[in-house]
């Protein structure tokens, strides 16, 4: 990434800049561009009608699960209880800081360049300083446990930034500790069982925004990798181009508006023996308007080993698929050598 005046150039910048080409340090090479796979613009991921929790619909929603779970490791939720108007407000606040906040303002925030995951107003993913840049900017904030949440850290414009923030992470929690126990029910384990294993959540909020590309069929906005924490909970407005991958093809995720997207993560994978799986996703460009999404990550500890729910095993008399790892290894192996996919999880695929 350029530096002017000491400072990191954001993406946003050179999108505004009116640039006819982009930078050669965002073009994928060719084998990742979009449509170098097979992609079926025409799919949509499944959608899951929550029911607000109400018992007499579980079972159906269990099977839902347990079926988008393991084919697919992503869907969307609707009435899942968060309400409309805070969707509706991230959005907005976050695209207020992006579009309506000075770059005076904004530059207030800026990460710590030489740390990954840094909270603040960032760009590079990676440590790596070979690897293809994506074609994004991003506010991370650091809001689980309550120890880690600093709002000071986070904007203050526009004025209700910070109040917006705080309540959709404690709505964010709240969701994700609810899809969590349906899912261990839905395995036929304790509603405890994959929080049990994750113990005391860390989580991040990142807010992304996706500048117009001169050239989107070289770049990607965030390219192909799965989660490494436990779960994620995305939303999106309306322009479009997160990507998931299924069966060798890209698959769209529609936006809409109420729903909230579930992504499972890496840890998730292990804990369920590989029964349940992580999702592969990328996000696409577009030539003609910006977009934003919020992800919201929930992850164990660094300390926090993880491994094969020892109930799942015993239930089911089968060998562990996946070794141990300390999270915070994990972690670290996936920032220093970069996603490329899932490969981060494959390798510690046992062999019987």
């Amino acid at each position: 990434m350029e530096v002017v005046a000491g400072k990191p150039l954001r993406v946003q910048s050179l999108a505004q800049a009116g640039l006819a080409n982009v930078p050669s340090q965002f073009i994928q090479p060719p084998e990742t561009r979009p449509g170098s796979w097979g992609e079926t613009p025409d799919s949509r991921i499944p959608v899951i009608d929550l029911f607000l929790f109400d018992p007499q619909h579980s079972d159906d929603v269990r099977r839902n699960l347990r079926q988008y779970c393991s084919e697919w490791g992503a869907f969307q939720v609707r009435n899942h209880g968060v309400p409309q108007r805070l969707l509706d407000d991230m959005r907005r606040t976050g695209l207020s800081f992006f579009n309506d906040c000075p770059m005076s303002e904004r530059s207030k925030y800026f990460c710590d360049p030489n740390s990954a995951a840094s909270e603040g107003y960032g760009s590079r993913m990676l440590v790596k300083d070979d690897s293809v840049l994506d074609w994004r900017d991003y506010f991370d904030h650091h809001s689980l446990p309550l120890s880690r949440r600093n709002p000071t850290r986070w904007p203050d414009f526009p004025p209700n930034y910070r109040e917006v923030v705080t309540e959709y992470s404690d709505q964010m929690n709240s969701l994700a500790q609810k899809l969590l126990g349906l899912m261990s029910k839905s395995l036929g384990l304790s509603s405890s069982c994959i929080e049990k294993a994750i113990e005391e959540v860390y989580q991040n909020i990142t807010i992304s925004y996706y500048p117009p590309c001169p050239q989107p069929e070289l770049t990607l906005g965030l390219q192909a990798h799965s989660d490494i924490g436990a779960i994620t909970l995305l939303i999106q407005d309306d322009v479009g181009g997160l990507q998931v991958l299924k069966d060798g093809k890209w698959i769209n995720v529609q936006p809409l508006s109420d729903a909230i997207v579930v992504i499972l993560a890496d840890q998730t994978e292990i804990i369920t023996n590989g029964k349940y799986r992580s999702a592969e996703h990328r996000a696409i460009t577009n030539a003609n308007r910006a977009r934003l999404s919020v992800a919201t990550f929930h992850e164990p500890a660094k300390t926090r080993k993880i491994s094969p729910a020892a109930e799942l095993l015993n239930n089911n008399s089968s060998l562990p698929r996946y070794r141990e790892v300390v999270y915070g290894e994990y972690v670290s192996s996936w920032y220093t050598k970069g996603p490329e996919g899932k490969r981060n999880v494959d390798a510690l695929l046992l062999v019987h």
